[in-house]
């Protein structure tokens, strides 16, 4: 089974967007930095389509030995095009759908499955457990840049 810290951040850790969000203009949501990178909408539609890719993952790990996983880059994806212009409802209602998906897909793994490894191109082998914890690490990532965005002075 998922240690009980991993399992309590997948069941809390977006629960701090109403927070992060709070007060926040719509416009603010869509500024982008003057370096181009994504805007606080862009972001969260990155963490909900990331959730999808994190289950295709998971899956090869379990069904395959050893797969080699290639670095995700959203410019890459063919599905991106569909996810980054997609309004803040619905990628906050996306986020919320794909994270009760990935509770269900992994709540009840066995110490077995999460031994089970994939292999990261820049991190090598990685264990399920691993490629989890670096999910959520990535999750809280751009969770703050969504802050970043939202807060930051022009």
């Amino acid at each position: 089974m998922l240690p009980e810290s991993t399992l309590h951040r997948f069941h809390t850790q977006l629960d701090c967007l109403p927070t992060l969000l709070s007060g926040v203009a719509a416009d603010a949501m869509e500024r982008r930095p003057a370096s181009g990178k994504w805007s606080a909408r862009e972001n969260l539609a990155h963490l909900a389509r990331y959730q999808e890719v994190f289950l295709e993952r998971a899956a090869r790990i379990l069904a395959e030995r050893q797969p080699i996983l290639a670095r995700y880059k959203a410019e890459e994806d063919p599905e991106w095009p569909a996810w980054v212009d997609l309004p803040l409802r619905e990628v906050t209602a996306r986020l919320g759908a794909g994270r009760s998906e990935i509770i269900a897909q992994l709540e009840n793994l066995t110490l077995e499955q999460l031994a089970r490894v994939g292999v990261h191109p820049r991190f090598g082998p990685l264990t399920l457990l691993q490629w989890i914890e670096f999910f959520l690490l990535h999750e809280a990532h751009h969770l703050l840049a969504v802050l970043q965005r939202v807060r930051e002075r022009e």
